[in-house]
């Protein structure tokens, strides 16, 4: 660990812990049925609840025998305060397009739609799949479809035809809710055609509803396709809400991992309700006065949770951008927040990386003094981002929520919590769990390991927020979660808790190259390399290796000014001896202008993996440049050409 990393820099003068965390965690831990009946108690149930948590791993109910509406929750309670004219969503379009829609009108397009999809036989506990880009009928299709008791499965839009169905078909979905296309950096991608594929194969859709975004000239089945504005004209103004059970599943959402059919996570309406509830207040200390912008797709759980649901609990105005952050210019994002005044701003640490590349001076464009928090979500950030992150756009002056979480765990479960008290922070450490979170780090035999040293993240203790099985398939749920440490939740990450009890999180435990006997975390390799002045990126794979058994394949953006070379290449090699250790030295390191990502920012390392060892690519729906796998190959080629090496 690099050593500015421990520094720990309390961020606000005059700031000194007051233990109100510790406290907090303690009487949660200690008295559950209590902590969580008072948070629940600030929201609307039409029958309260007769138990906050009972159960044993690995299936446990959240307010139990308790009746609420995740809907009327988020809109009618505001609606029948001084909120009701109050800015619910700022959009703007990639093109430039600005919309805000009020609480009110929000409220008033989300019970229309609510009967739009009542009309066309949506029952409660049916599925809805919804397939749309970042324009605002994305959120009123999920609210509408939870006002009713129904069930959505959010698809992001990235996805392929066969991507589509797949997940159409897991959930057996009754109605399939899209547009005519999406921009995507300048170009119009026709989403209808990626549906129209996808339905061949997917028999127990009903109805299919059409968002006009673009003004496509698509292909419309009489009977099954429906135009969304038609609907929406003779529609009903007000839907009475579907008053469901704590229990019932508000919606699925799948997990893409690199191999195996996608795992469908079911969140139940109460227990998610309260959990992202209570961590939009910790977390991101959300006030009224606040614009709150997290840059996550709908299609994502940090969409659901912290662009729609989290904000509009609160009453809080959520912004929606529907473009590349770096379109048209690498300002785009700057631009957003100069323009709408926003406060609390939260990405993903490979975003920052890509800005870093760019440099300042398209920062230093732009006032960004209207922020007051910055987040940080999807994957560990490391120090370095960190660092540039905290100086260039918060201005030394915002804290860095460092959050960690999952789709299975609903909400934000380790992070720095301001909203509850700002403890000093560590560049790269999500710090503490939040209240209600029992975190440990064990080793194989789930006992706690030393400070400083790498272990398995676990959860021992159910939470609200927690999911609720993988729908149809209850022997994957239990042998993927909850099999390795009976009784404890498996999270699947490797992390650390130094000697002041903050954590560290050190990335997937499958996520690793075994060179030589030794088990080597990606992250740890490429937070190295971005540990040095001349590098932006570095993505890190392996490849086998017929002594070492992997071998380790970096693959390297430098920061602008930067240039290629052998002897740069050498250097860097000597870096990663001198900071991780002479296992970790790799074979190979290939200079590229991109990395090969996901829309939503995510490095495809299995792409990487593919490209070096010879094999098919596989599905590159999600693809946000296909340039940069290109790219790659050509890296790859060259390198060896010139080392002599065989393909």
């Amino acid at each position: 660990m690099a050593e500015e990393t421990k520094t720990v820099l309390p961020l606000a003068k005059g700031v000194v812990p007051t233990g109100k965390l510790h406290e907090m965690r303690k009487r949660a831990l200690e008295d559950p049925e209590g902590f969580w009946s008072e948070i629940a108690s600030e929201l609307y149930w039409k029958k309260g609840w007769d138990k906050v948590v009972e159960g044993e791993p690995p299936y446990f109910k959240w307010f139990v025998g308790g009746k609420t509406n995740l809907a009327y929750n988020a809109l009618d309670r505001h609606v029948k305060t001084w909120r009701k004219n109050k800015a619910a969503i700022i959009w703007e379009g990639e093109p430039g397009e600005t919309r805000v829609l009020t609480y009110y009108q929000l409220w008033k397009e989300v019970n229309k739609f609510a009967n739009v999809l009542r009309d066309l036989g949506v029952k409660k506990g049916d599925r809805v799949t919804i397939y749309m880009p970042m324009v605002p009928e994305a959120a009123i299709a999920m609210l509408a479809t939870v006002r009713i008791g129904a069930i959505h499965s959010v698809v992001f839009s990235g996805f392929s035809a066969k991507g589509l169905a797949e997940r159409i078909n897991d959930a057996q979905a009754k109605v399939v809710i899209t547009a005519d296309g999406m921009y995507r950096r300048g170009k119009k991608l026709n989403l209808k055609e990626i549906v129209d594929k996808a339905l061949q194969e997917t028999p127990s859709v009903e109805s299919v509803v059409v968002y006009n975004r673009l003004g496509l000239d698509i292909n419309m089945e009489e009977g099954r396709d429906y135009w969304w504005n038609d609907l929406m004209e003779g529609a009903e103004t007000y839907a009475e809400p579907e008053w469901v059970e704590s229990e019932h599943p508000s919606f699925i959402l799948y997990t893409s991992g690199t191999t195996g059919k996608p795992k469908g996570i079911i969140h139940d309406t109460a227990g998610y309700m309260v959990g992202v509830y209570a961590t939009m207040k910790w977390v991101f200390d959300i006030k009224d006065e606040d614009i709150h912008w997290c840059t996550a797709d709908v299609g994502w759980i940090t969409g659901h949770s912290y662009v729609v649901y989290g904000p509009l609990l609160h009453g809080a105005t959520t912004l929606m951008y529907e473009g590349a952050p770096d379109y048209p210019k690498p300002d785009r994002w700057w631009s957003i927040i100069e323009k709408y005044g926003v406060s609390i701003f939260c990405t993903a640490p490979t975003a920052i990386r890509m800005f870093m590349r760019y440099g300042e001076k398209w920062v230093e464009r732009h006032d960004l003094s209207s922020l007051r928090i910055l987040g940080s979500v999807g994957e560990p950030i490391n120090p370095e981002a960190w660092w540039w992150y905290f100086k260039h756009i918060g201005k030394e002056k915002c804290p860095i929520v460092d959050t960690w979480w999952q789709t299975e765990t609903g909400h934000i479960m380790i992070s720095p919590a301001p909203g509850i008290e700002l403890v000093p922070l560590k560049p790269g450490s999500a710090t503490f769990p939040l209240p209600g979170v029992d975190a440990d780090v064990v080793d194989d035999n789930g006992n706690p390991v030393p400070p400083n040293t790498r272990g398995y993240l676990v959860i021992k203790k159910p939470w609200p927020g927690m999911l609720h099985g993988v729908w149809g398939d209850p022997e994957r749920y239990k042998r993927t979660y909850w099999s390795k440490f009976p009784g404890w939740y498996f999270t699947g990450d490797y992390a650390m808790k130094d000697e002041d009890g903050y954590f560290w999180i050190l990335g997937r435990a499958d996520d690793v190259i075994k060179v030589a006997g030794h088990r080597l975390g990606t992250m740890e390799i490429e937070s190295a390399f971005v540990a040095h002045p001349a590098v932006a990126e570095a993505a890190v794979v392996g490849k086998p290796h017929p002594v070492k058994g992997e071998s380790i394949v970096a693959f390297i953006v430098l920061k602008e000014g930067q240039q290629p070379s052998d002897e740069l290449r050498e250097e860097l090699r000597k870096w990663i001896r001198e900071t991780i250790g002479p296992v970790a030295t790799p074979d190979e390191i290939h200079f590229v202008t991109k990395l090969p990502k996901t829309r939503s920012g995510k490095i495809m390392r299995r792409v990487l993996r593919a490209v070096i060892s010879g094999k098919e690519l596989g599905d590159l729906s999600t693809l946000e440049d296909e340039a940069s796998v290109e790219e790659v190959k050509r890296a790859v080629a060259q390198l060896r050409k010139d080392l002599g090496l065989s393909e």
